[in-house]
């Protein structure tokens, strides 16, 4: 056995803990980007501008899909990049399931709506409409690794829910260094810690709304698509002119929501896991 191929061996951690590997390698090098970006700001000790944070966001986006295609191609061989690529291009599936393209932002409409009638006008949704378009890399580059890779390994030892639940809160936690840059109320100062639990439950919920039509399809251009509509419903609906304290009380009441559809869901759920 070559020293190269060594660490992928078939007694190998990466071989025996594909999701595992996939999780610490993505983390290490989205936040190892992410620091890089940062890194001039941080050595002069000043306070991260909103510009600096919005940079680092791409440079992440790095970690997702090197780490899918990387573990892809070492673990599963040339065959398992053929077939993820082939779940990239799967787009013809029955109409019926792109109506998942509509559940972000009917959701967040129908919570951003109810909180300007009966709580205070300033939930009213913006309408920044060039705001889909922060989606695009996001949702593109992004489900190469979680959907395309992690989920199926997740899969492979759990059934459905837990399997995507495990997966949404490593997506959430994903997003630590850019969270207070993120929503329309940044910074959010002393309201940072309840806004970021309030976004990893959302993202959670998300992520097995995403899985179980991904489990209907096998499409991870289905995924890419629900991604880049998540991403760009929370941009180009947020409420511009809320507070740090109403910016999380609103993700709070949007992760609920997507939680109760995800308990309505839960029955047509397979309760097994999937062989490898």
């Amino acid at each position: 056995m070559s020293a190269d191929s060594a660490p992928f061996s078939n007694s190998s951690f990466a071989r025996k803990n594909p999701a595992a590997t996939y999780f610490l390698l993505t983390f290490a090098i989205s936040w190892t980007a992410a620091l890089i970006i940062a890194a001039p700001k941080l050595f002069q000790l000043a306070p991260l501008p909103k510009l600096t944070g919005i940079l680092m966001f791409p440079a992440m986006l790095l970690g997702p899909s090197i780490a899918g295609i990387f573990l892809t191609r070492k673990l599963d061989g040339r065959g398992g990049l053929k077939d993820l690529f082939a779940r990239m291009r799967r787009v013809r599936f029955p109409l019926r399931w792109y109506t998942a393209l509509l559940v972000p932002p009917v959701l967040v409409l129908s919570v951003l709506f109810c909180l300007k009638t009966f709580v205070s006008p300033v939930y009213a949704p913006n309408r920044f409409w060039i705001g889909v378009t922060f989606g695009l890399l996001a949702g593109f580059l992004e489900e190469i690794g979680w959907t395309g890779f992690a989920y199926p390994k997740l899969r492979q030892r759990f059934a459905v829910l837990p399997a995507a639940a495990i997966l949404g809160l490593f997506w959430g936690l994903w997003h630590a260094p850019v969270i207070d840059f993120l929503g329309a109320a940044s910074p959010h100062g002393e309201t940072l810690p309840a806004f970021f639990a309030a976004f990893v439950a959302a993202m959670g919920a998300m992520r097995v709304l995403i899985a179980w039509f991904y489990e209907h399809t096998q499409s991870v251009a289905l995924a890419q698509f629900m991604h880049i509509s998540s991403t760009g419903s929370l941009v180009v609906f947020s409420p511009p002119a809320v507070t740090p304290t109403q910016e999380a009380t609103w993700y709070a009441l949007y992760a609920c929501v997507l939680w109760l559809l995800v308990l309505l869901l839960t029955r047509s759920f397979p309760n097994k896991r999937r062989p490898g």
